[in-house]
């Protein structure tokens, strides 16, 4: 970087606090206000006939909440239940269903997925019109409204408190204080931070919530997808030229993944979290992949619901869709302990 360039961005980063710095603090204010009257006011909280377990996180952004909701929803069919996902449908577009919901359905096809701003009424509908017998709470940890049985927080690895700051100066929605309220705290994609990292993540989550169970977890490669439904192993895109396209909270996570399936990456096509793609992007991405003959476009899941249709029958390059899952270090069966504790199957 030039040291005019290096000169300017310092001056955009002064003016952003300057600006965003207060209203920090305002909202700070708003959220310590909103928290004490939840901690105060029992009957404010709301508990539903069904038991309800809350994934969330402390950050706006990625940090592997769709991969946990589907691995707690799959480890509660497993365990006899007939789980619900209760979501709000964040971004949707009107007539339309939000990204992450189509994300959801198309994961767990075989459970429903509830969408409704007010998660309590979602619980009430999960439960009269699909005999859902307990819910999975998507993005949880702050609608205080509705009381759950379990509260599983997850903070990422690679970016655990959003620049360290509140919103709009940072990306966290509550401080670090926030995750005493947690039953569960799972610390993901260990693997792709520096170990020190993480040891270093774990002392400040084990002082921030002494009181909840703390898990590790990875966040890997399942499978590739083709546009003609056929699908590959991870390993399939080794050696393999490769454009990502993304429009998810952490980018780098993706990119990361790719290269350590060692494909070869072209510069990346990101767009903003929860971008709703039109044919002009799809324009824009073919001609970055025809400038690169024989690469592969590979997306991940939740842009790939959006894209899809848009390329279904599109004769140009090659589209693929990265599957991952998540993997909780669990040996001793801790975590399906306590999944179990919280729907009363002990």
């Amino acid at each position: 970087m030039s040291t005019t360039a290096a000169v300017e961005s310092s001056g955009h980063a002064t003016l952003a606090s300057a600006v965003l710095g207060p209203l920090s603090g305002v909202y700070a204010a708003i959220i310590h206000a909103r928290n004490r009257y939840y901690d105060r006011f029992r009957g404010a909280v709301k508990k539903a006939a069904i038991p309800i377990i809350s994934v969330g996180n402390l950050t706006v952004g990625g940090t592997g909440k769709t991969p946990m909701v589907i691995e707690v929803a799959q480890r509660l069919r497993a365990l006899g239940k007939r789980p619900a996902v209760l979501t709000r449908g964040y971004h949707a577009r009107a007539g339309g269903e939000a990204d992450e919901v189509m994300e959801l359905r198309e994961a767990i096809a075989d459970m429903p997925v509830v969408v409704n701003p007010v998660r309590v009424q979602g619980a009430t509908t999960a439960m009269h019109q699909h005999s859902a017998d307990c819910a999975i709470l998507d993005d949880g940890f702050q609608h205080r409204r509705l009381y759950r049985d379990l509260d599983i927080v997850l903070v990422d690895a690679l970016n655990p408190w959003g620049g360290g700051r509140l919103l709009p100066a940072g990306r966290l929605r509550e401080p670090l204080s926030a995750l005493q309220r947690a039953d569960v705290v799972v610390l993901t994609r260990t693997t792709l931070a520096a170990a020190e990292t993480v040891e270093s993540l774990i002392s400040t989550i084990r002082t921030a919530a002494p009181d909840a169970i703390f898990f590790r977890a990875t966040v890997s490669a399942t499978r590739v997808q083709l546009a003609d439904a056929s699908t590959h192993p991870p390993s399939w895109l080794a050696d393999r030229y490769v454009i990502p396209v993304c429009g998810i909270g952490n980018p780098d996570v993706f990119t990361e993944m790719l290269r350590s399936l060692k494909a070869r990456l072209a510069p990346p096509l990101v767009y903003r979290d929860h971008h709703h793609y039109s044919t002009r992007d799809v324009e824009r991405i073919v001609r970055a992949a025809e400038r690169q003959p024989g690469a592969t476009v590979v997306t991940t899941r939740k842009d790939w619901v959006k894209l899809f249709p848009l390329i279904r029958n599109l004769a140009g390059p090659p589209f693929a869709r990265l599957d991952i899952g998540m993997a909780i270090a669990d040996p001793s069966g801790t975590f399906n302990d306590r999944l179990q504790r919280a729907v009363r199957l002990t």
